[in-house]
Formats: structure tokens, sequence, C-alpha cells
């Protein structure tokens, strides 16, 4: 089992997309500043603004939401799943890719944190 944290912009935003486009159930919402999601043996925890991890660093320096760092969904049809996705007004960072391994696509969360979907390549 994993555990990421995400920092969002917006709990309650970032709590409707994680369950309704990627299926994330509510384990526990801690009103604006968090929530506990589960999908498998994934853990999602959304920091919102008023959480401790949002607090700035002794630095100056403050955590925010996006960059590159991400989670990844298998999926068995990407196309369809991103046909899906962006029926529903998910944004993406990119087209779908093919490597050795698969296809890839990236997508973003409300707060522009990214969820890479995969779809692996067949077995030979």
């Amino acid at each position: 089992m994993a555990t990421v944290r995400y920092l969002v912009t917006d709990v309650s935003e970032a709590i409707a997309f994680y369950r309704e486009a990627l299926g994330f159930e509510v384990k526990q919402q801690f009103g604006s500043a968090m929530a506990i999601l589960a999908r498998g043996d994934l853990t999602l925890w959304l920091a919102g603004p008023a959480a401790s991890a949002s607090k700035p660093m002794p630095d100056g320096r403050k955590p925010e939401p996006g960059g590159w760092n991400r989670f990844v969904i298998e999926v068995s049809d990407l196309p369809d799943a991103v046909a899906r996705l962006r029926k529903n007004g998910v944004s993406f960072r990119n087209d779908i890719v093919e490597g050795p391994g698969g296809k890839q696509i990236l997508a973003e969360d409300p707060s522009g944190n990214v969820i890479e979907l995969f779809e692996p390549a067949a077995k030979q």
C-alpha cells in the first residue's frame, strides 16, 4: 500500500475530481483543510491551503500544487479512458505517447497535480 500527499487549492473540488473522474472513495475529510481518499492499494491525502503541509518552510518557500511527480493508474484501454475524461472536462498536459512498455498520458487534477494514466504493452 502506498500513500501520496497532493497539495490542492480547493479540497472539495479535488474530492469531486478524484471521486467522479478516477473512482476514488473518501475515507475521511477534515473540513476544507484535508481529505483522505483511497483507490485500491493507494491512499491519497489531499491537503488544502489550511493544512499543516501547506505551511511555509523555515527558509520561506511555500509548498504548492503542480510539478511533475505523479502516481500512475493502469488502465486497459487508454484511448477510451482519455476520451471519457476529456468529455468530462479533464485537462491533459500532452497527447498519448507510446514506448516499449506501453502507452501513457498525463492528466491534471483541478489544482494542476499530475496523474499518469498508463496502458501496459501487450505481453509477447
